[in-house]
């Protein structure tokens, strides 16, 4: 009765970037709702932390070598025999700039990490999830089927004017590669969905204020006010690294399991669907 209402018990779960920021939240929600999280990432100091603070274990993992990301699942396997949820949330940026001055190898290792990593883990996550489900007896697949994979896309990859061009490009073909693989891996009860956070202040978008307003002093704080004021249709409220960890947990859980699957969860306040400019017409 202890583990009722924990709504990833049991479950086993792979976060790539799962050092800090959202991929951090994410792992400490999931564990908290009875996963075991095999936290992955290229920051070794602070995995390794991460890892042992949650009961968990780390993984050197740079999703742009597909040794890596193969090793990482291949660790879940050994460990637990099965993968239930992958959660391919490592992610980049850099200083872009003009389209007229981009420099194509930045691109190249950007789209490296950011769109061939997501590839990876969705490959090497279904291939886990097929394996598994067949060595579980057929109650144990009633309960749950193949899997859940999650991709960590951007409100960027949604609406343009809110990323640098390689950075967006990056985006909107997560975006498309969620939808082509739902597709495919449906048949083996595996979901594919997407998370496109905005304004959530992440390392990445604090350096990213940083840059484009020229203004080394901006911390997290700067940034949530200012989306609240500018960037949300929830007056005076912005994004955490919470609310896209509660949005992965929802994506992971039964809750999401019988329907759901091919879709964009975006995490934005609403400020992608619509603009304040003439909200005084409802006056």
């Amino acid at each position: 009765m202890a583990n009722s209402n924990k709504r990833l018990n049991k479950k086993v779960a792979i976060i790539t970037g799962g050092a800090r920021g959202i991929g951090a939240a994410t792992a400490r929600l999931f564990t908290e709702n009875g996963a075991y999280v095999i936290v992955a990432d290229i920051l070794d100091e602070e995995g390794v932390r991460m890892a042992e603070s949650i009961g968990g274990c780390y993984v050197h993992c740079d999703v742009s070598k597909e040794a890596d990301v193969e090793a990482a699942v291949e660790l879940a396997m050994r460990r637990k025999g099965r993968l239930d949820v992958m959660f391919n949330n490592a992610g980049m940026a850099v200083n872009e700039g003009s389209i007229m001055e981009m420099d194509i190898k930045m691109v190249n290792k950007l789209v490296s990490v950011n769109v061939n990593g997501v590839l990876l883990g969705i490959k090497h996550a279904a291939k886990a999830m097929i394996k598994a489900k067949f060595s579980f007896d057929a109650s144990e697949n009633a309960k749950g089927g193949g899997g859940s994979i999650i991709c960590t896309s951007s409100s960027s990859g949604v609406m343009g004017g809110l990323g640098g061009h390689a950075y967006t490009l990056s985006k909107g073909a997560i975006n498309g590669l969620v939808k082509t693989t739902a597709c495919e891996l449906g048949s083996h009860s595996i979901r594919v969905n997407s998370i496109s956070p905005h304004g959530v202040p992440t390392e990445i978008l604090v350096n990213a204020y940083r840059t484009y307003l020229h203004n080394d002093r901006i911390d997290a704080a700067e940034v949530t006010k200012t989306v609240a004021e500018k960037g949300s249709l929830l007056t005076g409220r912005a994004g955490t690294v919470e609310d896209v960890a509660q949005a992965a947990l929802f994506l992971a859980s039964e809750e999401s399991s019988r329907f759901i699957t091919g879709h964009n969860l975006v995490i934005d306040g609403g400020y992608t669907s619509a603009t304040t400019t003439m909200r005084y017409i409802y006056d």
